[in-house]
């Protein structure tokens, strides 16, 4: 008979306890949402595309196409804007990727982002990096001042998301031929270690009715997730919507729901969600979208904030 000594078998007890994201309250998507700003313009005049918070420094950063690029390029403009929309700096980042989701992470007084990363022929990044947000700064996917990550060895995109409040990396890959979702901690995946998941699930709903599929963000225990189309492309019928899901089980919570945040925008294009916990401590889930004529869109932010 085999004996295992006392560190060996809680070792072995821990590694067969499956991971799990702790338990949290969920949006209520049924609910109004309210404004942020609306109508801002950002550095470059392209659709935004996605937008995160840093949390602890109390910034906001919106990603868009840069100005002239292909869509299969991977050059995207990051502008940091304050929280009534007014313009502060931008980057301009070099082969990179889609935007469609990126995050934000407080280091002291220094903000870094997590984006996708080395665009394919599509453009959309094939793994993650990391850099320190510098105003007037343009990266180049082959920049030394990049950390990149491949949380997926078998994963051949990854975009992410940050989980501002409970400090967590959300991560969205293509496997297989579908999209997944696995859970990290922010601070492990920041020393690289992605060994140790606290959820990996196929991505539920992964199209809604032929709605394009326009960004995500997660709180606690619950993933949220974007469709829609602009008014252009869809005749003017109102199409955005949002979904809750467990992450726990992978199934959908709640939705998809219409969302009407900004229905009486011109042109209204979802794009990109984001977490925030306010100085004051109210969780707000945020939804973005485009606005204005092309060569002069705009970026509009609004929130929702009723729990269940």
């Amino acid at each position: 008979m085999v004996r295992l000594s006392i560190a060996a078998f809680v070792a072995l007890a821990a590694s067969l306890v499956s991971a799990v994201v702790p338990n949290s309250p969920r949006f209520d998507l049924s609910k109004p949402s309210y404004d942020l700003f609306r109508h801002k313009t950002l550095h470059d005049d392209t659709v935004q595309q996605g937008f995160a918070f840093d949390n602890v420094n109390r910034r906001l950063f919106v990603a868009q196409r840069r100005n002239g690029a292909t869509a299969a390029s991977g050059d995207l403009c990051i502008t940091q804007l304050d929280f009534s929309g007014k313009y502060l700096g931008h980057m301009h980042l070099t082969g990179f990727g889609h935007g469609v989701s990126f995050g934000a992470q407080a280091d002291g007084s220094a903000t870094y982002l997590w984006t996708e990363v080395d665009a394919n022929k599509n453009g959309y990044g094939q793994q993650l990096a990391r850099f320190k947000f510098v105003n007037g700064k343009t990266l180049s996917k082959s920049s030394s001042s990049l950390k990149k990550y491949k949380p997926v060895a078998a994963g051949t995109e990854h975009t992410c998301a940050v989980d501002t409040v409970n400090n967590r990396l959300v991560v969205r890959y293509q496997k297989s031929g579908g999209k997944h979702i696995a859970v990290y901690s922010l601070a492990a995946a920041t020393k690289g270690d992605f060994s140790a998941p606290l959820a990996n699930f196929t991505q539920p709903l992964p199209a809604t009715k032929g709605k394009s599929f326009q960004g995500y963000t997660a709180y606690g225990r619950y993933l949220y997730l974007l469709w829609g189309d602009s008014y252009d492309a869809s005749n003017g019928v109102l199409n955005s919507q949002v979904a809750s899901v467990d992450m726990n089980t992978g199934r959908v919570t709640q939705g998809p729901v219409i969302t009407r945040a900004g229905s009486t925008l011109s042109f209204r294009e979802p794009e990109g969600m984001a977490l925030y916990r306010t100085a004051d401590g109210q969780v707000r889930l945020f939804m973005g979208f485009a606005s204005g004529k092309a060569g002069d869109r705009r970026s509009n932010l609004f929130y929702k904030n009723a729990m269940v």
